[in-house]
């Protein structure tokens, strides 16, 4: 059994999750849209990832949409008491498999009855609110759309708000609103625009989590990455996930799969150290 407690453990606002969890964007279809290609394999890495201790699973009912809620559900409930599942506002599909926005108050709280119907759970632990551009933050205001999410969560149905696509100063005027848990914007060890907000977060006691660990940086197209998966007999893939997990100890991961084979080799990454000369090494991508 993989040890993902090596990696330690954060605060998710009251509750307490593993560093090394999961999400669940994979589990749809091609283009997270439609059914999974192997249904019965999705059902089964879910269950295994539970079996290893992970117990923060990342989702939104906008993949697929419907079908890794409707999955997660078929799986895992009733959940354990200790898992915590995370789901994300913003955004709806079209039939096309489009991804259109979905911000108004109303949107807002229509998706949430979605999560919460198709996950089978009367309060969301975590929602949070995605906004933002395919490349990246857009600085505006997001006190409309997160107000009314401090609505919803005063209303019982939410239980603690976070983050995601944003930039430092809308994190602040959010916090204005209400308490942020968590923040989920893009980072890896090449893509690395969100240092100092990381850094802002620990100190606030705000996780952060990095979707897209590897964005679209192909780590085998590395060989600075390559050369240290080799000296150290890991994976790429595996440092550069035990080195998010070695940036900041409020860094959580989601790393996704729809297989059991490569979700073994993801959580192997919790047990990964990188030693001082391998860590020099990979800041030189940082910098590049």
């Amino acid at each position: 059994m993989t040890d993902i407690a090596e990696a330690g453990a954060y605060a998710l606002g009251d509750r307490t999750v593993r560093r090394m969890g999961y999400g669940a964007m994979q589990l749809a279809g091609p283009g997270v849209f439609g059914p999974p290609k192997d249904h019965a394999e999705a059902l089964a890495v879910l269950r295994e990832a539970v079996a290893q201790g992970v117990n923060h699973i990342d989702t939104s009912d906008f993949y697929g949409p419907r079908v890794t809620n409707q999955i997660i559900r078929e799986a895992l409930h009733p959940y354990p008491k200790e898992l915590v599942i995370v789901t994300k506002l913003g955004a709806v599909r079209g039939a096309d498999a489009s991804w259109n926005p979905a911000l108004s108050p109303a949107d807002l709280t229509q998706g949430l009855h979605d999560n919460l119907r198709n996950l089978g759970v009367e309060a969301m632990e975590v929602v949070n609110l995605r906004v933002g551009g395919i490349h990246g933050p857009v600085e505006a205001s997001l006190e409309p759309q997160f107000t009314a999410l401090a609505e919803l969560q005063q209303k019982g149905l939410i239980r603690h708000l976070g983050l995601s696509n944003v930039t430092s100063a809308q994190v602040a005027e959010c916090r204005a609103i209400a308490p942020v848990v968590c923040v989920q914007n893009l980072y890896n060890v090449a893509q690395r625009g969100d240092d100092a907000l990381i850094d802002e977060l620990a100190g606030l006691g705000i996780a952060y989590v990095p979707f897209f660990p590897l964005g679209g940086f192909f780590p085998l197209q590395a060989e600075t990455l390559s050369q240290v998966a080799t000296d150290l007999g890991a994976t790429p893939l595996q440092v550069a996930l035990a080195w998010l997990l070695q940036r900041s100890p409020n860094i959580l991961l989601i790393p996704g799969t729809s297989s059991r084979a490569h979700l073994a080799e993801n959580l192997a990454a919790a047990a990964l150290k990188l030693p001082a000369d391998a860590l020099a090494k990979l800041e030189t991508l940082g910098a590049s």
